[in-house]
Formats: structure tokens, sequence, C-alpha cells
């Protein structure tokens, strides 16, 4: 499914849609360049499983996690080099743990990822417009 969003606030709402229907163990793969929204849509997502502190992209520390309904794990594995270096930070722990994975750049280490990830690709379309591509069975946006 696409979704075009006008605004940071718009993205934002989506991933609030996003995140009241995740449940432990989903893992999210969040692709787009840079500046594309990753972080925005993650924003939303996090305050749909209840997260209440300040998201930040963990672009220097690799991971940030935060308490919610269900706990939250946001990667962002733009400088990862080789997916071995995710398996040194415990990642598989992460991965089939009992909390959520938005993993932005996933597509860096998509061969490690389950079969049943949600992939979730962000385009661009100007200033502040967004195409949102979500490709799961389980996800609506009503």
């Amino acid at each position: 499914m696409k979704v075009i969003t006008n605004n940071e606030n718009e993205t934002y709402n989506i991933g609030i849609k996003i995140g009241k229907q995740l449940k432990a163990g989903d893992i999210l793969s969040l692709n787009g360049d840079l500046g594309a929204g990753k972080t925005y849509l993650t924003k939303g997502i996090a305050k749909g499983l209840g997260v209440e502190d300040y998201i930040t992209s963990p672009t220097f520390t690799i991971l940030n996690e935060y308490e919610g309904r269900i706990p939250l794990y946001h990667f962002d594995v733009y400088r990862i080099n080789d997916v071995e270096e995710m398996y040194e930070i415990g990642f598989e722990e992460y991965l089939y743990g009992n909390g959520v994975c938005v993993i932005e750049w996933g597509s860096v280490v998509e061969e490690i990822l389950p079969k049943d990830t949600i992939n979730i690709k962000i385009k661009s379309l100007g200033e502040l417009s967004r195409e949102i591509e979500i490709k799961s069975d389980r996800i609506t946006l009503k």
C-alpha cells in the first residue's frame, strides 16, 4: 500500500497508526534517502507504541532503546560496513526478543532479516511531501 503525506505531521501520524498495530516480535525495515523522513516516521511509531521519550536517530550509537507498551529497539545501520557488526552488538537478541525493532537503512542488513519483516520505503516528492510504501498484509492505515 502507498500513501502520500504532505508534511512532517502527516508522516508522524502515519507512524502512530502503524505503531498501534504492532506486536512484540515485529521487525520494520525503513528505507529512503537521507532526509526522507525515516526518523519522523519512527517518532510516530514510537508514539503508537506508547513511548513517551524523545526519539532521536541512533546514527552514531547504532541502537536506542525505549520503553512503551512494547519495548522499541530503534536501529540506524547506515554506518554498518559488514552484517557481522550486527552480531557483535547482540542484534539477534533484539530481533527475536520481546520488543519491536525499527531498523533505519534496513536494506543494508536485509540478508539477516526474517522473511516476515515489514518493509517501508519513504520517497521524497518535494520539500515536505513523501510517498510511503508499506509492504505488509497486517498493517492498515484506517
